[in-house]
């Protein structure tokens, strides 16, 4: 997945503070006496919002209008709660970046892990992350540098690449891996096939759990498809 670590962790998604506790609230749609339709957001919720929209129209495609029009609330009520898109992106994609950094973090941490240990825990976990977090991390996977929060996490995404990268190279050098095969570019292969899972996976009923794909790829990448 690819610099520095984002501001919020996975455990804290919604945003800390008075701001957390504060609701976005606005009418939808016509108004029938004194009685009001109201649509009820917490700032996680209309994140989760502004996320799909991003995802299904592209960011660079997406207007503050296209979120208040799919979240039923008007833009000066968005507006209440954050400066405009840039944040709502950055909130976005930080909750996909604070996943993988924790989960890199706790690898590095681990005494008694082996080299080869630790590049196979880091591809299951990030497929578990992938789908345990599909919105978050398909739109860090998508963002295209256009603006400064775009870069930001594109210079994020990177430096979280570096760090994959570093469990493969480690996993080399202590001869645990074949060496006919450079190691940045099996690490590129290996963690390419996991962003892949973004562009067909979708959650439902009787679909494969977050274990059942993360288990499958990592089968894949350490055992092949040969049948011993």
């Amino acid at each position: 997945m690819n610099s520095q670590n984002s501001q919020n962790s996975q455990g804290s998604q919604s945003p800390q503070g008075s701001q957390g506790s504060q609701r976005v609230q606005d009418s939808p749609r016509a108004q029938t006496g004194a009685a009001a339709r109201r649509v009820t957001y917490t700032p996680d919720s209309l994140l989760e919002v502004a996320v799909t929209v991003f995802n299904e129209r592209g960011y660079d495609g997406t207007s503050m209008e296209d979120l208040a029009r799919a979240a039923g609330i008007t833009k000066s009520s968005i507006y209440h709660h954050v400066k405009g898109k840039e944040e709502l992106l950055t909130r976005g994609v930080n909750r996909a970046l604070d996943a993988l950094n924790a989960s890199l973090d706790t690898l590095e941490d681990l005494p008694d892990a082996g080299d080869l240990d630790r590049v196979e825990q880091a591809v299951f976990r990030a497929v578990q992350i992938l789908v345990e977090e599909l919105p978050y991390v398909t739109l860090l996977l998508r963002v295209r540098g256009n603006t400064e929060a775009e870069r930001a996490a594109q210079a994020s995404r990177r430096a979280i690449d570096q760090r994959l990268a570093g469990f493969v190279e480690r996993a080399a050098a202590a001869g645990a891996l074949r060496t006919d095969l450079d190691p940045r570019l099996a690490s590129r292969l290996v963690f390419g096939m996991v962003n892949s899972v973004v562009e067909w996976y979708r959650p439902g009923p009787g679909r494969w759990s977050a274990d059942d794909v993360a288990s499958a790829v990592t089968h894949v990448v350490f055992d092949g498809l040969r049948r011993r």
